[in-house]
């Protein structure tokens, strides 16, 4: 039952996660946190920064790590087939077919409403982990390493892979 439930946990996260990996990592949250109870937030945030460090897609190594710490080698196989497997099968079928209607005031309606509900929940996958960083390591910490990340992001124009490294080097002496 354990494999029925790794499949599901992501298979439905691919389903609903338009927009490719980051839209469906809030849908991933639910299923691991919350829903199945595998990982706490705090591990979960581990393995998304984790993720985020590789190269490649970030849906599919979170997939491929969870489902190896919950079902062993068949738990990782298992996992990261659910999550291809809606974006193979969709891409194939309606790629054809929004090609074909690309111009259509229904097709691009479609998008104005889908981009927000995206926003959204990273947003609120966000807050969240600030609100357990905040409990984790206390506000002065939390805006600490927020303000130096944006700097090093957004004016420095740091790989963000080097940052979670350099956070992950951090906590590791500081924390």
């Amino acid at each position: 039952m354990i494999y029925w439930h790794i499949f599901m946990a992501f298979f439905i996260p691919g389903i609903l996660g338009y927009g490719g990996g980051p839209a469906s990592i809030p849908l991933i949250e639910e299923e691991v946190v919350s829903r199945y109870e595998w990982l706490t937030v705090q591990e979960f945030s581990e393995v998304l920064a984790l993720g985020n460090s590789l190269p490649g897609p970030i849906a599919t190594k979170m997939a491929g790590y969870i489902g190896f710490e919950v079902g062993g080698v068949l738990g990782l196989i298992v996992a990261v087939t659910a999550t291809v497997a809606p974006s193979l099968i969709l891409m194939l079928v309606l790629g054809g077919i929004l090609y074909k209607y690309k111009d259509s005031p229904k097709v691009k309606r479609l998008k104005t409403y889908v981009l927000p509900v995206i926003a959204i929940l990273l947003g609120e996958m966000t807050i969240n982990f600030f609100v357990e960083s905040y409990v984790g390591i206390g506000f002065l910490q939390t805006l600490l390493l927020t303000v130096i990340s944006y700097i090093l992001i957004e004016v420095k124009k740091v790989h963000p892979a080097i940052i979670i490294f350099g956070a992950l080097i951090y906590g590791g002496f500081f924390l």
